[in-house]
């Protein structure tokens, strides 16, 4: 009889059925057409309706308990909302089926049209996300792969070891060893084709050849495993200059900026071993300078004993004395100072003879001065001169605070010197 089914109505309505005794379920649709047979007119008489198509295969699920049948009908609709809406209304005055008492109420009309357009914009999200995923990709994309690709075609192979390095590695007198290809990958995104990796913390042996007519500079990595492979290429070949990448970081994720920094921050390996022989563990190096004060240096910081004494008779003799010896070699001492701390934020504390008490971070210079209650000369750090740190300068009797810059001036003991005036 239904010509129609659930897939192709446009509405299902849904009813549930309570009968007050035990029926089968061709008593409840015999119960349907038959107390409904001329109840809408001819127009919408469910047996016509169900010949022609218009309404679906009704579907009827009961069960039994206690003696009483309970369940659900449902009625699939190819008719319009108000047509739909009367005949599901119509199942609403069958109050008996069988011989028993029966109710039915209609609890929801269901616009299939309305789920099927849900799936539909779930499944059209699915395949615009493929199509993202798998289009093509944009102008910057197409540039970066083909200059990838070119700097892939440019890496090469030195030695027996095949030691990845730039095209440029024998015909430059000066070469930059690195820990890896993927920092080999790096210096080459940045123009920079003078470079060949070890490939490890163990030096190659034919290193040890290269190095010995090349000026090499040393890139590693700033972690551990750049510290050790910097004391492997110290001890068996001999390389000119060192340099590390920012603390944590790697070479091959460095930038142009940082790269070039970097190149421009490099030190000798000697200065790399005075360094550590002095330092030794940064957090305890002001206990460790502590112990080196040169005591006499103090008593001439406080010349006037009477506290009654006017403050600008006072001046003269405190402010006239550090500017005497300021001397041409001292200013290029402080110079070279000042540029092997160029980008490495740390300082140097000068004794009376320009000798380097020790290498302590700039953020912790005042504390160090602080602890170590006099002695000291002179302080060359990479940062910018502010007043509390010339405070304390001037409490510990320094002479010279020597920085890249000032953030204001000293009226007192304290000579300042910048880069600009070295």
């Amino acid at each position: 009889m239904g010509k129609i089914s659930p897939v192709s109505a446009k509405y299902i309505v849904h009813a549930s059925i309570m009968i007050e005794g035990i029926v089968d379920k061709p008593d409840v649709i015999g119960a349907i057409f038959g107390q409904t047979e001329g109840l809408l007119g001819a127009e919408l008489e469910l047996r016509e309706l169900q010949r022609s198509g218009r309404i679906g295969r009704i579907e009827v699920n009961t069960e039994t308990k206690s003696g009483k049948a309970q369940g659900s009908i449902i009625v699939p609709s190819s008719l319009d909302k108000a047509e739909t809406a009367i005949v599901a209304a119509s199942l609403e005055i069958i109050q008996r089926i069988g011989p028993c008492n029966a109710k039915i109420v209609i609890e929801k009309i269901e616009d299939v049209r309305v789920s099927k357009r849900r799936q539909v914009i779930d499944r059209a999200k699915e395949l615009l996300k493929k199509l993202v995923d798998t289009g093509m990709p944009d102008s910057q994309e197409l540039a970066d792969e083909v200059a990838y690709s070119v700097r892939v075609m440019e890496i090469q192979e030195y030695g027996p070891e095949k030691l990845p390095c730039g095209p440029a590695i024998e015909e430059s007198d000066e070469i930059i060893v690195v820990e890896g290809r993927a920092d080999v990958l790096n210096l080459l995104k940045y123009g920079i084709k003078n470079s060949i990796a070890i490939n490890g913390t163990s030096v190659p042996t034919i290193m040890i050849d290269l190095c010995k007519r090349k000026t090499v500079t040393a890139f590693v990595d700033g972690d551990r495993g750049g510290d050790l492979i910097i004391k492997e290429l110290t001890t068996i070949t001999d390389i000119d200059f060192v340099t590390k990448a920012p603390d944590g970081k790697e070479v091959e994720e460095l930038t142009q900026k940082e790269i070039l920094k970097a190149l421009r921050s490099k030190i000798s390996p000697e200065q790399v071993k005075h360094d550590v022989s002095n330092n030794g563990d940064r957090r305890q190096l002001p206990q460790t300078v502590a112990k080196r004060e040169i005591r006499p240096i103090r008593p001439p910081m406080q010349p006037i004993p009477q506290r009654t004494a006017p403050l600008m008779q006072r001046r003269p003799v405190t402010t006239a004395a550090p500017r005497a010896p300021t001397a041409t070699d001292d200013k290029k001492a402080f110079g070279k100072m000042l540029e092997d701390l160029i980008g490495t934020r740390g300082a140097y504390v000068l004794d009376l003879k320009m000798n380097i008490l020790g290498k302590v971070p700039a953020s912790e210079l005042s504390a160090t001065i602080k602890s170590m209650s006099g002695g000291v000369h002179a302080v060359v750090f990479d940062g910018m001169i502010e007043e509390e740190l010339i405070d304390v300068a001037e409490q510990a009797g320094v002479k010279f605070l020597v920085a890249m810059g000032a953030k204001v001036k000293s009226n007192g003991s304290v000579q300042i010197l910048t880069a600009d005036e070295l």
